[in-house]
């Protein structure tokens, strides 16, 4: 096993010292194969990036999706300056509507013009039957109209808000048929697999449509953007003397992309500029500036195209991927290069390989641990059974690898060809002050500086008790965004914005006496023989019946419930407009003459309602068969006091218990609800992804230090850290979200770098001889150095993240930053006070 080590070591030095040519071409090689994969890099903003593993509840959002129509659909709020229902304003509302209905992609527009209007003025069921008139139609009353659009139950604040001077129009899009055939079989050979296990035939043709519905969804969230960039120029055209806001999914996912894109290219040229300055001042040599710039750039350049290559898209928690990446490499090359210096000034007549030679040697066991122990850090993450967060640990456990590999290729072999040059110049920087003094803390303060980290945790887990996960979707944007402006418009204005979906199915005992019916009598409902009474009722009407007649809910008794759920619903404070099949009742009763109908009645109505108002009134609102209603709900995400997962339990909870429904009835789904179940799940999977790294941690410094005492004292400085950041954010009221979940772990991961070099260095003064206090001042003075470089490096790269316009990725970087600069604190404060009480090494 020695003679293999020294055999792959003697290569290793033959190609990176000897020959660093061939190092530098091999590394050409793969970057260049990568390079040929960018074009495959993704970017994904879609729901299913954003979603919990496994969820079944997308699979029911899908189902339900599927029956009563997408929210694939876009709004846009049209405010003149002029009166709304002028002849004048009316026209450049049509061309506006005819301009959007125009574009390929738009399937259909609602808007005040295109409505069925009842009420403007009053039209009985007969009149219903022979046609429906429209905001433009000659015998429309315009103020009849402007009533019915603020008072309808059916309308209000839906397309128009209560101070009749904004409208909205609704785009419905194209649906990709090639794309849904692909999704629902996914859908169903998924859970399929969850229920019961796929043979080989339905496994292979699941793997064969995830790979197809990959690249088909990537196209369609191209074409998507191409749709929004469509709209949106249109919308430009018409903006004079009018204020239009465009919102909707669609465009929230395409613009989130856009936000990515940019943060990928902010971020990346910003902390790359931010790198350079700060080598440039810290080392004042053009290698210790070209070296390093080169490996990183080389690094991403290599994550980049290996992405591409296994088709693994950036979210929005990846987003900041590039920066972590330039950041965690650059912490490897400084600690190399600082090495490097401090050899050069104890043996200035040593060559250039045999300075490289010991450095290596010195540093290549320390940087594997730290490597390994970031990498275990972002592997935590994979348990999170979050999608974005696991895919955001898996790619940098890659891309951590990746560092360290092409760091140890191509440092010596840039390195060494360039000359010695003079030996460092020994000045009194900052950072030799910094770690003097805080050398000097320790040495004459240890006491104090063990209470206030004993008072800094006990509040800082008083603080992370008080953490949650109640933030608003509205908050992850600025002010300045068009996704904010327009979500507070609808928000306050038109009913809502945030999609949630309550279903109401059968008792199970009905579906089952319905089956036996069917078998009995060959058909579906009551036996024939229960309406003969009916034959001799005279409606008019004496075609057969059809629709949902003999469904549960679509009865007089069921349609009194659902009424009373709505007027409820509506009670809620959290909630805006909703529809649902009691909407359209009363929009019925009002078409009879205010009369409440009976249940034939009610039969014969529902199947002469002219199609257009079937399509509008019953279609997105109650299946087929009468026997699941749907109510549509649009929350007001804006609102301060909105609590999701109380709003949630409040509902199901008052559903089961006030209007005696039982639990298997009552199904909850939406955005809302996806989103919910992601938010509830932060909590439990931040605390296994810090037990799990914590767990790692302590199994890492036991290995690297052999002993037992390290793999308590180890992980402490960056435990104290993450644990101080977090208690902050509960002390400070900050909810937790998608991105500030991971601080915990990438703190750990991180912070840890200066931890195992202090920690080493130190092992190694002690074994020099020297006694703790001694070994605390050499040690703090040489790695000390380096340490508050790279966290100097770090901190300036996670603040960088604030020219971001997502807010959570800006809370992460300055949580992050802050987080860095605690551990780095930590480690020159805490660590040593614990080597010292602990005594890990032998003297």
């Amino acid at each position: 096993m020695r003679a293999m080590k020294a055999r792959l070591l003697r290569l290793y030095h033959q190609c990176t010292l000897e020959r660093p040519w061939i190092a530098i071409a091999l590394v050409v090689l793969v970057l260049g194969a990568a390079a040929t994969q960018f074009r495959h890099f993704q970017l994904d903003a879609s729901a299913e990036s954003l979603v919990l593993e496994g969820d079944e509840a997308m699979h029911y959002y899908r189902e339900i999706r599927a029956r009563y129509g997408s929210d694939d659909f876009l709004i846009v709020t049209w405010t003149p300056s002029e009166e709304l229902f002028a002849d004048a304003t009316l026209s450049r509302l049509k061309a506006l509507r005819d301009d959007l209905l125009a574009l390929p992609a738009v399937d259909s527009v609602l808007s005040i013009l295109d409505v069925p209007l009842l009420d403007s003025p009053r039209v009985s069921f007969s009149e219903v039957q022979a046609g429906t008139r429209s905001l433009l139609d000659e015998d429309t009353d315009r103020d009849l109209a402007r009533e019915e659009f603020r008072n309808s139950p059916l309308y209000a604040n839906l397309l128009m808000n209560q101070a009749a001077d904004t409208t909205a129009l609704i785009l419905f899009l194209e649906r990709d048929e090639e794309a849904h055939a692909l999704l629902s079989r996914r859908e169903e050979l998924r859970i399929r697999r969850a229920r019961d296990a796929l043979d080989e035939a339905e496994a292979r043709e699941l793997q064969q449509i995830s790979e197809r519905y990959r690249v088909v969804n990537a196209q369609l969230q191209e074409a998507l953007a191409i749709v929004i960039a469509d709209v949106r120029a249109v919308l430009d055209r018409h903006r004079d003397s009018v204020r239009i806001h465009l919102g909707g999914v669609p465009m929230i996912a395409v613009d989130m992309i856009e936000f990515v894109r940019g943060d990928i290219r902010s971020f990346g040229i910003g902390v790359a500029l931010f790198i350079i300055i700060l080598l440039a001042i810290s080392f004042q040599r053009l290698r210790w500036v070209v070296v390093p710039s080169l490996i990183c750039g080389g690094v991403v350049a290599g994550m980049v195209g290996f992405l591409g290559f296994m088709g693994w898209p950036v979210t929005v928690v990846s987003s900041n991927f590039i920066s972590l990446v330039l950041i965690l490499t650059l912490s490897l090359i400084v600690h190399l290069v600082v090495r490097q210096r401090e050899l050069h000034v104890s043996a200035p007549d040593n060559s250039a390989r045999e300075l490289m030679r010991e450095t290596l040697a010195s540093k290549f066991k320390p940087s594997l641990f730290t490597a390994l122990t970031t990498m275990v850090a972002f592997a935590s993450m994979m348990f999170a059974d979050i999608r974005p967060v696991m895919d955001f640990g898996l790619m940098m456990v890659c891309a951590v690898a990746f560092a360290l590999m092409l760091t140890f290729v191509l440092f010596p072999a840039l390195v060494v060809p360039w000359p010695v040059g003079p030996v460092p110049r020994a000045r009194r920087d900052v950072t030799a002050w910094v770690s003097g003094g805080l050398s000097r803390l320790v040495r004459t303060h240890g006491s104090a500086v063990w209470l206030v980290f004993a008072v800094v945790t006990v509040v800082s887990i008083l603080g992370v008790s008080r953490l949650t996960v109640e933030n608003r979707f509205i908050d992850y944007f600025k002010p300045t965004t068009e996704i904010y402006q327009g979500m507070v418009l609808i928000d306050q204005e038109l009913g809502g914005t945030t999609p949630l979906d309550v279903v109401l199915d059968a008792t199970r005992e009905f579906l089952e006496f319905e089956v036996a019916d069917t078998a009995f009598n060959g058909e579906a409902g009551l036996p024939d023989d229960d309406f003969d009474y009916l034959d001799d009722l005279d409606y008019g009407y004496d075609d057969e019946l059809s629709g949902p007649v003999g469904g549960y809910w679509f009865t007089s008794y069921q349609l009194e419930t659902v009424d009373q759920i709505q007027s409820y619903l509506d009670s809620l404070p959290e909630t805006g407009k909703i529809l649902s099949l009691a909407v359209s009742m009363r929009v019925i009763t009002m078409l009879n003459n205010d009369e409440p109908l009976d249940g034939f009645a009610l039969a014969v109505m529902y199947d002469r309602l002219p199609g257009e108002l079937r399509e509008l009134l019953f279609d997105p609102y109650m299946s087929e068969d009468g026997h699941q209603i749907r109510f549509d709900i649009r929350v007001i995400d804006s609102d301060p006091n909105l609590a999701r997962d109380a709003l949630l339990a409040q509902i199901r909870e008052d559903l089961i218990e006030r209007f005696d429904l039982l639990p298997e009835q009552v199904n909850l789904t939406g955005m809302l609800v996806l989103y919910n179940n992601v938010m509830q799940s932060l909590v439990t999977s931040m605390y296994l992804t810090m037990f799990l790294v914590f767990a790692a941690m302590m199994v890492m410094f036991a290995a690297l230090f052999r002993s037992w005492k390290m793999a308590l004292v180890g992980p402490a400085p960056t435990l104290v850290a993450a644990v101080a950041v977090l208690g902050a954010m509960g002390l400070a009221g900050l909810p937790l979200d998608i991105m500030t979940m991971t601080i915990a772990a990438i703190t750990i991961g991180i912070g840890v770098h200066d931890t195992i070099h202090y920690t080493h260095r130190f092992e190694q003064e002690i074994g020099a001889g020297r006694d703790y206090l001694e070994a605390t001042e050499v040690t703090h003075l040489q790695v000390g150095r380096a340490m508050i470089y790279t966290s100097v490096i770090i901190i300036g790269g996670f603040s960088i993240l604030m020219l971001s316009n997502f807010m959570p990725t800006i809370y992460f970087g300055v949580l992050t930053g802050v987080a860095m600069l605690f551990a780095l604190l930590s480690n020159l404060t805490l660590l040593p006070l614990l080597l010292q009480r602990m005594k890990p090494f032998a003297a």
